[in-house]
């Protein structure tokens, strides 16, 4: 079992249009490799230092598996739009949990990203940018900035190996919201089938209002009854509780008034109480640790209102990394983008481009000689002590956090490419 978590903020203020919805080739199968043979190998080495073969990649590289975040941007907007406090506390909420729901099913580990390697998309029809940078190699850090076309809102942070995300800002509003996103814990990484489970307590926070959002991303449980599951409250800063937010980080999110909601939990418990006594649970004699099966979908509470539902994922996912429609674009490199893209964008990364062209043993040498080649180049750089230089983003001091983050420099749709590094 591996676990990560992750933090976020966002503040919020007062291209390419991707049209690819199927990969060149499905995925390779991984049923005939033995995770076991390996680790047993790897006894005291650091997980990050493990190399796992490459059938059990998804061919995006981390940088683009972050742009994931962006999927439901619309969300922002909408907080942008509405004139209340806890209406747009709601949206951010939304947004939040809609973040992580493309990592349901994806099993896939994503390809750690080059020293200096870069992504950027442009989305119009959405009304953003996004751009991030490796910054670090050892440890891995990666920082991205994504902004409104309009000028509504900035989205920005950096993940450490503990996996830390940073902030977003509505600027039309003055407000900056700040999250820890839950932890993920992946399963069966040894025997059985995998599978993925978020869990733990997510806390945005407004800190122009004072409101705060808590959401409880819950473990499975013994019986899986609580599997997907995610509950919590908006409070404003006396602490009063304005509503409740319920739902499937999987499947969707509501809003309802707090009474409403205390009402209709109770008569669940009683339902289930009256079920639990008619009913034996089932052993199992199997060591691995199965998914149990998903309960019913989420039960409405009377009054509610939909704050988000996810789309639902094309139909030949299960055999190419389980990608969701947006994931499916986020490699295309259409006519004329080479002239656009700067060198360092993982759209140009042979290795990634030729697993998603199915050419796995192309893949893997491509993947061991930019390994070879970045070892190389810090070797050389340790030779004459010289620094590695970090492009689009400096460290700075997070002014709401207090903490020390990746900011975002500026200058990078200059298209000023000039001097970028060789590292593919």
């Amino acid at each position: 079992t591996i676990y990560y978590s992750i933090d976020i903020e966002i503040q919020t203020f007062k291209t390419l249009k991707l049209k690819k919805t199927s990969l060149p080739a499905p995925m390779c199968p991984r049923n005939t490799i033995s995770v076991w043979s390996i680790l047993k190998k790897c006894i005291g080495l650091e997980l990050s230092k493990i190399t796992m073969p490459i059938a059990f990649n998804e061919p995006l590289s981390f940088l683009q598996r972050i742009t994931e975040y962006m999927e439901h941007t619309y969300l922002i907007n909408q907080a942008c739009s509405l004139p209340d406090s806890v209406a747009r506390m709601q949206a951010v909420a939304a947004f939040a949990v809609s973040a992580v729901a493309s990592q349901w099913d994806r099993t896939g580990k994503p390809f750690n990203p080059l020293l200096g390697e870069t992504y950027e998309l442009t989305r119009e029809e959405q009304g953003y940018r996004f751009i991030s940078e490796q910054v670090s190699h050892h440890p891995p850090i990666s920082a991205f900035h994504a902004e409104s076309l309009s000028g509504d809102f900035v989205f920005h942070g950096s993940i450490y190996p503990k996996l830390k995300f940073w902030g977003k800002s509505l600027l039309r509003h003055n407000e900056v919201y700040t999250w820890s996103n839950p932890y993920c814990c992946v399963h069966n990484i040894i025997l059985g089938k995998l599978w993925i489970e978020q869990y733990g307590t997510v806390e945005i926070v407004n800190h122009s209002t004072g409101d705060k959002c808590v959401l409880n991303f819950k473990p499975c449980g013994m019986f899986g009854k609580e599997l997907h599951k995610v509950e919590g409250y908006i409070q404003d800063k006396s602490k009063k509780k304005h509503c409740m937010i319920y739902g499937k980080w999987t499947e969707c999110m509501w809003s309802v008034d707090p009474q409403s909601y205390e009402t209709h939990k109770k008569s669940e418990r009683k339902r289930d109480h009256k079920k639990s006594k008619s009913e034996e649970p089932e052993g199992t004699d199997d060591d691995a640790d199965d998914m149990p099966d998903v309960q019913e979908t989420v039960s409405v509470v009377p009054g509610s209102n939909l704050l988000w539902r996810i789309d639902p994922r094309p139909p030949h996912s299960a055999t190419m990394y389980n990608f969701t429609n947006f994931a499916m674009a986020l490699n295309e490199l259409e006519a004329g983008m080479d002239v656009i893209l700067a060198p360092t964008d993982c759209r140009f990364r042979p290795d990634i481009r030729a697993m998603e062209n199915g050419k796995m043993d192309d893949a893997c040498r491509e993947k061991e000689r930019l390994e070879e080649k970045q070892r190389a180049a810090r070797k050389e750089r340790n030779k004459t002590e010289e620094e590695w230089s970090t492009r689009w983003f400096q460290m700075g001091t997070n002014p709401y956090t207090g903490a020390q983050d990746w900011i975002y420099s500026g200058g990078y749709f200059n298209r000023n490419y000039h001097d970028l590094p060789d590292i593919y």
